[in-house]
């Protein structure tokens, strides 16, 4: 078997998308047993920056799925001293099956462990773009609203990695609304607008991103914010908490919206990019998002090494893993 990565969401066909996030929520749901699809394989994590949910996550997610794993702390690897990362990716395909890494840096270096077909490469984070985040979104509003075409996404905050995967991934889902209000100086990369614009504009989806949070839409399902302050990056503005102050997620938000639910991917700092009322607050499913990190990683590892993207995808089902 071709071993299959995903080191960006352009790496999945809208079959692949929409197959991983269904097998991820029938993961969560207890519908489909883990009955070890990676019995006999090995999974390498390798994380050079802090990690609570994503490193546990496909950690406990490998071995519930029948695989072993071998974790790697920053200081580990020869990367340090100079091996290529081609090299690396040559020798680790020839012991590992997976490798689940972490590098908050240039996906090029991720790329390079890729140019073989041994093993395959997952992307838990890159400077760009945390593709595997935006997939337990997508599961967690599938078992949330049952569905994801059509929904009405706002996020409010940086428009980081976590913010460029949720528009890459939304704008493949017809019908689907996401507003974007991130601060001034702090919003997505033309790139990653421009190929979020491209993919809204073949399914049908809706994306704006503004820069202030005046003449706000109601109407939203989910109210969506991530922390100021980035793993693995620092702001070369020093006053930039006074641009960012306008953009905490309060309880006033829900004044037009009052049936919406709170996501966050987690670490939270109360009161600065979201009041804690709303993170503990009855709307917030914050945490049950985190634990759908979990599913949704298995269904990462199981869809890397099965080489089908399998029927509930092609179906477009998922109604019945909703809660």
């Amino acid at each position: 078997m071709t071993a299959r990565h995903l080191i960006s969401l352009d790496d999945l066909t809208d079959d692949d998308l929409r197959w991983i996030t269904a097998r991820g929520a029938s993961y969560s749901a207890g519908l489909v047993p883990p009955t070890g699809p990676l019995d006999g394989q090995v999974v390498g994590v390798y994380f050079r920056r802090t990690s609570t949910r994503t490193r546990t996550a496909f950690s406990s997610g490998a071995l519930r799925l029948g695989a072993k794993i071998i974790a790697f702390g920053p200081d580990d690897l020869q990367l340090n001293t100079g091996e290529t990362t081609e090299d690396t990716g040559q020798v680790f395909s020839r012991m590992l099956d997976v490798l689940v890494a972490r590098t908050s840096g240039d996906p090029a270096e991720l790329r390079g462990w890729a140019g073989q077909d041994r093993m395959s490469v997952v992307n838990a984070m890159s400077a760009d773009e945390h593709p595997t985040q935006a997939l337990t979104d997508l599961t967690t509003l599938l078992r949330q609203f049952g569905r994801i075409d059509g929904l009405r996404v706002l996020y409010v905050g940086e428009g980081n990695n976590t913010a460029a995967a949720l528009a890459l991934a939304l704008s493949r889902f017809p019908g689907t609304v996401l507003e974007l209000r991130t601060p001034p100086g702090y919003g997505l990369t033309p790139e990653v607008r421009e190929r979020a614009a491209r993919s809204a504009a073949r399914s049908g989806a809706e994306i704006t991103e503004l820069h202030h949070m005046d003449g706000r839409r109601g109407g939203f399902d989910a109210v969506y914010t991530s922390r100021w302050q980035t793993t693995g990056t620092s702001k070369p503005d020093p006053g930039w908490r006074a641009v960012f102050a306008p953009f905490t997620v309060t309880p006033e938000l829900w004044r037009d919206s009052p049936d919406a639910v709170f996501m966050h991917d987690l670490p939270a700092h109360r009161g600065e990019e979201v009041a804690a009322e709303v993170l503990d607050g009855p709307r917030s499913i914050a945490f049950d998002q985190a634990a759908n990190k979990m599913y949704s990683a298995m269904a990462v590892l199981e869809w890397c090494r099965s080489g089908t993207a399998g029927t509930a995808a092609r179906n477009r089902t998922g109604e019945a893993v909703a809660q």
